[in-house]
């Protein structure tokens, strides 16, 4: 079994088979290695605080526009200013790549291992970073979509799930927790880089330049410092290693004891309704988060500055300042919401189950929309507006911690790592459905001329109606079919010829594990606490206002 193991993933020191725990692992530095990972790739959330310095790159002050450019005119020109609508396909590039890299990759990383993974998710995603800084020097928006949207995509996709498969088989207890604390980091990156690259754009800008470029190299060095750091650190346990005292529930209620090849994921109804499932929720949120900061203005307009007879339309210039800083709260305050979300409900997961967590989501997302916002709006209560978005947003996070668990419970642990990477298509899906639903009506409704602060009601209804499909999806899922299933026993991975199960029962902790342990921690805390801070600071504007 050793031979054939070492043939098929490697010998080398970011082999799967090198990677395997040694005696005394503790299993919560895994926690602090993942969110290292996905602190940093979560910028890619926080992009658009580059667009509209880069749409001046070359004026400076003000855009240089030149008019009616063709398509190959705008990612070569290098005399006029990007437009913004060019610069944000970079945005659109990271999660359809995302999804696609994941899918792509995803059966190569469990053969691999998520060391080799992280690994080469670092390279990609602060390499592509860097790419973008060459693309931004020489003006060549080309050089940025490759680089940053293209190849940074790839290091997204790898380094989202490369944490996955691994968290679960070191928390089989604990599934939601764990997946919930590193996937958190994804939706926490952005409150650390984008307050982080404001500092350093006002820093590295002069008579000359924005500062973007240097800015995206000072991120990229400091992205693969940590994701490397981060990549290093994964350890995965042996095949049965177990929890020290722990014992599997003796009537779980969906959670398999058998495994689901990869090869046959997809042939299961179990992988399209999940798949389905994460579509609608997501649909539901990612279009509406898009647009938080007009609607919350233009809902509320001259209420949010204590001026309520003031309409959105008849804002003077000093009023749009103080109504886009309220909005800009606004998004802060359901980003914060998002992060939580992530943490809480799939931890809750553990507790009630996925299938029911989900349920509940859904069921509760469809009535915030069909009833509480509309309401919320009707009435101007803008506390009860925002706590009803913040809400959704915890639930719109809470869909993507809580999804890897849920595969796992159905499919097993063995390949859920490349099965949640397949499954990542109904995000990239849905990055595109949710925005274009949520942006046509809106327009439709403002070109018919009805009033802005009515023009989101009928999408509140249409996204409640998503949820509700997403609903009844939910209950059609049940354990998987028995031929699709493998015994456990066929499919045990490499392991150390000197170790053995006993040995890994995580109570044997050094002193130095637990400084380690410490260290790892404050590693990661230190920056997510700062980010959170920052938002918070400027999420009390939307009350104080």
């Amino acid at each position: 079994m050793e031979a054939t193991s070492t043939t098929t993933h490697g010998s080398g020191f970011l082999s799967r088979q090198r990677s395997v725990a040694a005696r005394g692992y503790q299993r919560w530095l895994m926690p602090p290695c993942a969110l290292a990972i996905h602190l940093c790739i979560g910028m890619a959330y926080g992009f658009s605080v580059f667009w509209l310095p880069l749409s001046r790159a070359i004026g400076i002050r003000a855009p240089i526009v030149c008019k009616e450019m063709t398509f190959v005119q705008a990612i070569t020109t290098s005399t006029c200013d990007w437009r913004v609508s060019d610069l944000t396909w970079t945005y659109s590039l990271f999660f359809v790549v995302l999804g696609a890299s994941a899918a792509v990759w995803g059966g190569w990383l469990e053969r691999a291992g998520p060391r080799k993974a992280g690994v080469v998710a670092g390279c990609c995603w602060a390499g592509g970073i860097a790419i973008g800084a060459v693309g931004v020097s020489l003006h060549q928006l080309w050089l940025l979509w490759l680089g940053t949207g293209l190849i940074g995509g790839i290091g997204l996709g790898l380094g989202y799930i490369s944490p996955v498969s691994t968290l679960i088989k070191w928390f089989p207890d604990k599934r939601g927790m764990a997946t919930g604390m590193a996937i958190m980091g994804f939706g926490g990156g952005a409150l650390i880089g984008s307050p982080l690259a404001g500092v350093l754009m006002k820093h590295f800008a002069s008579a000359t330049g924005v500062g973007v470029w240097q800015t995206f190299l000072v991120l990229a060095a400091l992205y693969f410092v940590f994701m490397i750091g981060g990549a290093l650190g994964y350890r995965v346990p042996p095949a049965d290693w177990r929890p020290a005292g722990w014992t599997e529930p003796a009537q779980p209620t969906v959670i398999s004891d058998w495994h689901v090849h990869l090869k046959d994921a997809h042939r299961t109804p179990q992988f399209w309704l999940i798949w389905f499932i994460l579509l609608l929720n997501v649909s539901a949120s990612i279009g509406i988060i898009g647009v938080a900061s007009p609607m919350i203005q233009e809902i509320f307009a001259g209420r949010l500055l204590h001026q309520p007879e003031v309409a959105f339309l008849d804002f003077n210039e000093t009023q749009k300042t103080a109504a886009a800083a309220v909005g800009a709260a606004f998004v802060g305050f359901i980003s914060l919401f998002n992060i939580g979300g992530r943490f809480f409900w799939a931890s809750i997961s553990d507790r009630i189950g996925r299938k029911t967590t989900y349920g509940f989501m859904l069921a509760l997302g469809a009535a915030l929309y069909g009833f509480a916002a509309p309401h919320a709006a009707g009435d101007a209560k803008l506390l009860a507006f925002a706590l009803t978005f913040g809400v959704i947003a915890s639930m719109y996070g809470g869909g993507f911690a809580t999804v890897p668990a849920y595969l796992a419970d159905i499919f097993g642990t063995q390949f859920v790592g490349a099965i949640h990477g397949r499954l990542l298509t109904a995000w990239s899906t849905a990055g595109v459905l949710g925005p274009l639903i949520v942006t046509r009506m809106r327009d439709s409704a403002i070109a018919a001329g009805a009033p802005r602060a009515t023009v989101y009601l009928p999408i509140y209804w249409v996204l409640a109606g998503l949820l509700v499909t997403g609903f009844l999806a939910n209950l059609f899922v049940r354990p998987v079919a028995a031929r699709f299933r493998i015994v456990t026993e066929d499919l045990i991975p490499a392991r150390p010829s000197q170790t053995t199960a006993a040995t890994h029962d995580g109570t044997m902790v050094a002193r130095r594990a637990r400084a380690n342990l410490l260290f790892a921690w404050a590693v990661v805390f230190l920056p997510l606490a700062w980010g959170i801070w920052i938002t918070a600071t400027k999420a009390v504007a939307l009350f104080a206002s």
